[in-house]
């Protein structure tokens, strides 16, 4: 693939290949990602995955506008992240597809940021929480109706468990002895799925980034700061409840999403505490009650959701996410299934900060 970058896909970007260096970037499930940095610029090239994003056009298109809306927030500071922004072919187009080869597309790179996996302390869920909050802001007066839904029900607790009831049923690659344990505890959670309905009723509609790990949010290295939020590719409309959510599942626990060490995986209420304060806190005015109060159920929905996706795949033979071995979907939805468990134990104590 690097060959095929270097000879194919970097031309058509105006960039120089005789002195630029490619390299992977990041380890997200869905793309792969590289940072090329040339003689007089780095950017961030991308292979989008199109059996997961069907309308790769709809998805540069997408982050394109988003971007630009943040910009104009920017320029009027009411945005005070970084804006990471597309990066054009030479013929002026935001995406690059090559058929057989691949649909591309270049983003900015962002000097002097950071990554982090796993959250070590409160200050930087405090930190991250605030940034995607603030994103959630500056998109609030921005039409839902304006994107486009790239992966339809992609938040859709509901049709993950009938995807689930579906794989069990038919046990394709022989699987569901090892996990019909976890199977059968997903399938018996009823009572969040009615609480979810009455909720999604009631509650306005935003664009929401629906990805809100950790890795999305850039820190500054030199001192830690929030720098900007990246992976914008599954902004849709959406609820609060989602992105706090998903967020909050991603940072709660000190181990990382596929960790074995079950008896150091939980949702550290510190972290929560701090994370839903600065959350609510850089959304202002915007959040109304009924939004802060589904928080908490966001958190608990995104947890199972995962675990239930990760399930799934494993039972259907690992089709979606990447994997390093065989039992790597069914080592992170047990991760996740334990966080939730986790959630469930302390909801009398965290549940009415959400009030």
């Amino acid at each position: 693939m690097i060959e095929l970058i270097r000879q194919v896909v970097l031309p058509q970007f105006g960039i120089e290949t005789a002195n630029t260096s490619i390299s992977r970037l990041g380890n997200g499930h869905i793309n792969h990602t590289f940072l090329v940095v040339g003689p007089t610029r780095k950017m961030v090239l991308q292979k989008i995955n199109t059996s997961v994003f069907s309308l790769p056009d709809a998805v540069v298109n997408n982050a394109a506008k988003i971007s630009q809306h943040l910009l104009s927030k920017r320029q009027s500071h009411q945005y005070l992240l970084k804006v990471v922004s597309p990066v054009m072919t030479e013929s002026g187009e935001l995406g690059l597809d090559l058929g057989q080869q691949g649909f591309w597309r270049g983003i900015d790179y962002i000097d002097y940021s950071h990554t982090i996996e796993v959250v070590t302390h409160a200050q930087q869920a405090e930190v991250a929480a605030h940034a995607f909050g603030h994103f959630a802001s500056a998109l609030s007066d921005m039409p839902t109706d304006s994107i486009v839904d790239v992966i339809p029900n992609f938040l859709n607790l509901p049709q993950r468990i009938t995807q689930l009831t579906q794989a069990v049923a038919g046990d394709t690659h022989n699987r569901l002895s090892t996990c019909q344990t976890w199977a059968d505890f997903v399938l018996s959670q009823k009572d969040i799925l009615l609480m979810l309905a009455d909720f999604e009723a009631t509650l306005p509609k935003r664009i929401c980034h629906n990805d809100t790990k950790i890795n999305n949010m850039l820190f500054d290295k030199r001192d830690m700061s929030s720098m900007a939020i990246i992976d914008l590719d599954t902004c849709m409309s959406g609820y609060l409840m989602y992105d706090f959510g998903d967020m909050v599942r991603a940072f709660c626990s000190p181990e990382p999403e596929d960790s074995t060490a079950l008896n150091h995986v939980c949702a550290r209420p510190e972290i929560i505490i701090s994370a839903a304060n600065a959350y609510v806190k850089a959304l202002n005015t915007i959040i109304t009650p009924l939004e802060k109060q589904s928080l908490w159920l966001g958190i608990k929905v995104m947890a199972l959701m995962l675990g239930t996706r990760f399930l799934t795949d494993y039972l259907n033979g690992d089709v979606y996410f990447t994997i390093e071995h065989p039992q790597h979907n069914l080592d992170r939805a047990i991760n996740q299934l334990t966080i939730f468990q986790s959630l469930i134990k302390q909801e009398p104590q965290l549940m009415p900060l959400f009030s």
